[in-house]
């Protein structure tokens, strides 16, 4: 009877045997969950590089548009000027640099004072047409890194030169909003438009 007993007892787990099954139990569960988690960031990545790319190019078509049409301000009259935010554009320029580099304003083939321009405060590319209220061209979860994120630069926009105006854009934008760091896709883009018509003395 006592060797029965002491068989019975001898058949059970030991702590090693418990222990070595639970980290390969770990191991196994592990492996796929962490694939899973990666899988699930590079796609949310993927998504937001996506969107990203998406409103940036759609902005810039639109920006590149408008800017091709420009006209020519040939009004000295100070109330019939384009009146935006940095004053009037000099007479016999095409654009005008406004907001220390950060906007750009000019006449639009509508003969409306349009403005585009960097929004300090939720940091999106926005609009204006004649003063009106700015309506912003970026998407509330894409951001423009900093002050210097999106910058013109002018060629040829005054009537003393011979060449045809240019502007040369660049943008710093990043998109993922809100999201962890390593989730936000970051582009920078540089692009130059010229004026449609030409530029010949007035």
């Amino acid at each position: 009877m006592k060797l029965m007993s002491i068989q019975h007892i001898q058949k059970g787990y030991t702590l090693i045997e418990i222990l070595v099954a639970v980290g390969i139990f770990t191991i196994l569960i592990a492996a796929p969950t962490g694939f899973f988690v990666g899988s699930l960031r590079g796609q949310l990545k993927t998504l937001a590089s996506q969107k990203l790319l998406d409103n940036t190019s759609y902005t810039l078509e639109y920006i590149s548009r408008s800017l091709r049409m420009a006209k020519k301000e040939l009004s000295a009259d100070p109330l019939t000027a384009c009146l935006l935010e940095g004053g009037t554009i000099l007479y016999g320029h095409n654009y005008q640099i406004t907001r220390g580099g950060n906007g750009l304003k000019f006449i639009n083939y509508k003969n409306e004072c349009q403005e585009f321009f960097l929004d300090e405060n939720d940091h999106r590319l926005k609009e204006s047409k004649n003063g009106a209220a700015p309506v912003a061209l970026t998407a509330e979860d894409l951001e423009i890194t900093s002050l210097t994120g999106l910058k013109f630069k002018l060629s040829g926009e005054s009537q003393a030169d011979t060449d045809q105006p240019r502007v040369t854009l660049f943008l710093k934008i990043k998109g993922g909003k809100g999201q962890m760091e390593e989730l936000q896709p970051l582009i920078k883009i540089q692009t130059t438009i010229s004026q449609r018509n030409l530029d010949v003395p007035y």
